[in-house]
């Protein structure tokens, strides 16, 4: 998933992470896909009334809208899965603050990709949100595999994932 990829270092400009996207040499055999019935956003706001205000996260990912009401934001009950890549800036936010505000909003799903992880980069899966509170479903160092259960049923490989 290139989206993944996405950060906000301040070193980092969006046009050098889409070249880095354009130039990557996928492993022969990968595919890339947008799968059916769902919408992937990158730069869409989640409206969150519990937290009175809106969170912009790296990626959302939502069932296919029938009647999209605005291009800016969707309400966060629709969001199936967030992802946030954390940047040495906002690696707090992204591990405490967000997760809370997306865990009260109900979203079943939060994908965290830790690059600043204290014992190295790792990716951790939360889900089964109480409160403000995700339950830490499963962590993977970068190189391993991460497995995001239904409804997406999908493994994600984080070999190729950029340490630094």
């Amino acid at each position: 998933m290139s989206a993944l990829t996405v950060s906000q270092d301040p070193e980092q400009s969006w046009d050098d992470l889409v070249r880095f996207w354009e130039e990557m040499e996928w492993p022969e055999g990968s595919k890339v896909e947008i799968i059916d019935d769902w919408e992937i956003f990158q730069t869409l706001a989640i409206a969150v009334p519990s937290r009175l205000g809106m969170l912009i996260p790296d990626l959302v990912v939502a069932p296919v809208r029938e009647d999209a009401d605005t291009d800016t934001h969707i309400p966060a009950a629709r969001a199936e899965l967030v992802v946030e890549v954390t940047s040495k800036s906002n690696a707090r936010q992204d591990r405490v603050s967000k997760p809370a505000a997306c865990a009260t909003a109900g979203i079943p799903l939060y994908l965290l990709v830790d690059r600043w992880a204290a014992d190295g980069p790792t990716v951790t899966l939360y889900g089964e949100p109480k409160g403000d509170v995700y339950r830490p479903l499963s962590t993977a160092e970068f190189g391993e595999s991460i497995k995001l259960p239904a409804p997406f049923d999908l493994v994600i490989d984080t070999g190729d994932f950029p340490e630094s």
